[in-house]
């Protein structure tokens, strides 16, 4: 129907208000979607009124959705649904733990502090239980690959304080047990570094299906870069930045060591 239109994929994406990632996924059956989405498809490329009511009712029908729909007052935006799909996952952390690897004292201490004041405790439960809910992804029978740098003031960083830090260093001493998980730290040492503009992520899916895609996370908005040329100096910059970390042993040992003397 889109190229019945006229329209490529980045056209139609734009006019839509999406990603063209999302198009793709929906085109390729790799993204369930909504009746509203599939109604503003079928409005822009000018489809029948039999062709809509059929697709629509297609929608409804659909039997399984994503886990991450419970949580829709939590997850506002289309990341979690292409982590859960990624077949690879390479993050680069400067002040944090990464999420798939926090433990819950940890994360409810972080997503408490970016709350507005009063807290509510109820909310930041809410937003705390879907956090660990997205952990399951790495023990899933297809998980993904994920590596993850993090900076070394990520590992020294007494978020929650000492006994808490010791629980979280010894939870990211376990994940890495994982044989789909690589966690390295970049050491105060390295000095000037690829990374030093900020964390960001890249999400790499399985058979060439979908492109790559980059996110970056901040306070003002979520990005989501998905020319190639911008995606891959994305990877570059992760590739140099993870080739900079200590190697995976190192990376571990110094997690041992700061777990019992830092924090001891």
């Amino acid at each position: 129907m889109r190229e019945a239109r006229g329209l490529g994929p980045e056209a139609a994406a734009a006019q839509l208000g999406w990603s063209r990632s999302k198009v793709s996924r929906i085109e390729t059956g790799r993204t369930r979607a909504s009746t509203s989405d599939v109604a503003a498809i079928c409005d822009l490329y000018g489809a029948g009124s039999s062709d809509r009511a059929t697709l629509i009712q297609l929608a409804k029908e659909v039997r399984k959705r994503g886990w991450w729909t419970a949580y829709a007052d939590v997850f506002t935006g289309s990341y979690v649904g292409l982590e859960d799909e990624a077949s690879r996952i390479c993050e680069w952390q400067v002040q944090l733990v990464p999420g798939l690897l926090q433990t819950e004292d940890y994360a409810r201490v972080v997503i408490g502090a970016g709350r507005p004041e009063p807290h509510d405790p109820e909310d930041i439960q809410r937003r705390v239980m879907a956090r660990m809910a997205r952990r399951t992804l790495l023990s899933r029978p297809d998980a993904p690959e994920l590596l993850a740098v993090v900076d070394e003031g990520v590992i020294r960083r007494p978020i929650g304080g000492h006994e808490l830090m010791r629980d979280q260093l010894g939870a990211l001493l376990i994940a890495a047990r994982r044989p789909n998980v690589t966690i390295r730290v970049l050491p105060y040492s390295v000095g000037v570094h690829a990374g030093l503009e900020g964390a960001f992520t890249v999400l790499s899916f399985a058979e060439d299906v979908d492109p790559d895609v980059a996110y970056v996370e901040g306070t003002a908005g979520d990005v989501y870069v998905e020319s190639t040329e911008q995606v891959e100096r994305y990877k570059v910059a992760f590739g140099r930045i993870y080739d900079a970390a200590l190697p995976p042993e190192e990376s571990l040992g110094l997690i041992a060591d700061t777990k019992e003397h830092l924090f001891s």
